[in-house]
């Protein structure tokens, strides 16, 4: 472990200067963020309607008040433990999560890696801008008499869904700005809530058991908990994004503290909605009757905080995927690649809110990013442990370079250790998942109608990985020199870099560039 350094970061950009780096390894010179800055965009990130929504799932399926904060407390303190490692990879290989994990599931496989980047990217994206737009143009109907109708819901999406491109175009300095106006104001209108509603709001709220799901109160307690948890391991993919603008002259344990208080932080938002849940009518159709029983002055704040809301959560979500598509397809650059994706986000958006009614696919869709992305995190925390945090960073960035070999080429560029466990424990949870009517495995009744597919995914993730790395060591040169942590290592000669024949000519331009030291080319721009 790097003891913390006094040394200051590099000078901070401009934010209005469009950021230049792609997935190359970031220099050290070049890093000017600090660990409060994760802090503040994740938090940022979570801080937002959406999550509010998430907070009131809890009393709209029957939970009293005490029981969906316990739910809730205890699935963000659970999510943020799983989180938090994932900070860990960004500084030490100066690159996002997506990257860092070819040194485990190889420098091909870490695909899987971008493809979950991709597919959070969009669901969530477009939950932010569904969510948000719909409570801005409530609010204004209310205030100012606004028709509510697909036109002005249409124009609402589109302008949310180009401020979040824009931002993300200019990229993380932008971003990074975006997300301390956030924190503060965000954070800020959601507290003055207890001034808003302290007339009206009683902590003694019963629930309704006739809405427990199948008539049962465990398997409604625990359907909260995984539901709260999907919130801060759906940042597991993005973190080192932003991380990866940090020296790595932080101790491991500052690192991991940013995103875990930062998603403790996020219990603002979330018990926001718990609370005013219980305020509304019908707490499936919360958005509506909050803006009906706020007074007016309180009214006139939520369009702010959907605003905002809608703005962090959409940025946290799409630049990520823009700026790791830009290394799967080598002719994008960072730039590009942000546009691209975010055009076809906001298709989805538009397609999924006024042809389609995705409300139930939506939740299956988020559902199955989680229980695809938590053994991905899972496999990444337990490499990080065993290789006592060594990474060769040049070796990670074989493919995006057109080449063959290097200390993570592994098998044809995967290490099937991974890929096979990630499969296994994927494909093991979807078995017991029950999310009606779209996601329904063949085990769901196993718990009583209890979804346990997170819970099953995870310990199999833990119980095949490790049982991989003891019944086929990985090769001593991805070890550091004192040898790996708990589990065998068997000897191994690491394979030389040598160019990729096949390679396509922006992989190979892009190569050329870079070993030539080209400063325009070292940043994928």
């Amino acid at each position: 472990m790097t003891p913390e350094s006094v040394d200051e970061p590099a000078a901070r950009p401009k934010a209005t200067e469009v950021e230049p780096y792609g997935i190359e390894t970031i220099p050290a010179d070049h890093r000017h963020s600090r660990p409060l800055d994760l802090f503040r965009i994740t938090f940022g990130g979570a801080n937002t309607f959406a999550t509010i929504i998430l907070g009131t799932i809890p009393i709209a399926s029957g939970l009293s008040f005490w029981n969906a904060v316990l739910a809730t407390v205890t699935g963000v303190f659970l999510g943020a433990l799983i989180l938090s490692p994932m900070a860990l990879f960004g500084p030490r290989n100066g690159t996002n999560n997506a990257v860092s994990s070819g040194a485990h599931f190889g420098v091909v496989g870490r695909i899987v890696g971008s493809y979950l980047s991709l597919l959070t990217a969009i669901a969530f994206y477009a939950i932010s801008v569904w969510v948000s737009g719909d409570a801005f143009v409530g609010g204004a109907n209310r205030l100012f008499h606004v028709p509510d109708n697909d036109l002005v819901r249409g124009l609402v999406y589109a302008a949310f869904g180009l401020l979040v491109i824009v931002i993300c175009v200019y990229g993380y300095a932008f971003m990074l700005l975006v997300n301390k106006v956030v924190v503060v104001l965000g954070t800020a209108l959601i507290l003055l809530a207890i001034v808003a509603y302290s007339g009206t709001f009683h902590a003694s709220y019963a629930g309704d058991p006739h809405l427990y799901l199948g008539g049962s109160f465990t398997a409604t307690f625990v359907a909260s908990v995984l539901i709260t948890m999907a919130n801060p391991i759906s940042f597991g993919a993005f973190l080192g994004d932003w991380s990866r603008y940090i020296p790595d002259t932080h101790r491991p344990r500052t690192l991991m503290a940013a995103p875990f208080f930062a998603q403790l932080c996020s219990l603002i938002p979330f018990l926001f909605g718990v609370a005013t849940a219980t305020l509304v009518t019908n707490a499936a159709d919360y958005t509506a009757g909050l803006i009906k029983i706020s007074p007016l002055w309180y009214a006139l704040l939520l369009l702010v905080v959907a605003f905002l809301g809608g703005m962090s959560t959409g940025v946290t979500a799409l630049y990520g995927t823009g700026l790791d598509f830009s290394s799967v397809f080598p002719r994008l650059n960072r730039v590009r690649s942000t546009l691209l994706i975010g055009t076809l986000a906001f298709v989805f958006i538009i397609v999924g809110r006024f042809v389609f009614n995705l409300v139930d696919s939506i939740n299956a869709f988020a559902t199955l990013i989680i229980l695809c992305t938590s053994p991905w995190m899972v496999i990444m925390s337990i490499g990080y442990f065993v290789r006592r945090g060594h990474y060769v960073s040049a070796d990670l960035q074989v493919f995006n370079r057109g080449q063959r070999g290097g200390a993570y080429w592994f098998n044809r560029g995967v290490n099937w250790r991974s890929m096979a466990t990630w499969i296994v424990a994927t494909a093991a949870g979807l078995l017991f998942a029950n999310v009606p009517p779209l996601l329904r495995g063949p085990f769901r009744d196993v718990a009583g109608g209890i979804d346990i597919s997170l819970v099953v995914t995870l310990v199999s993730a833990v119980v095949l990985y490790v049982a991989a790395l003891y019944l086929f060591p990985e090769p001593s040169y991805v070890f550091p020199d004192e040898g790996p942590r708990v589990v065998p290592v068997r000897s191994g000669a690491r394979p030389a870099v040598v160019d990729d024949p096949k390679a396509s000519v922006h992989r190979v331009r892009h190569r050329t560039k870079v070993l030539a030291g080209s400063p325009e080319e070292r940043p994928n721009a």
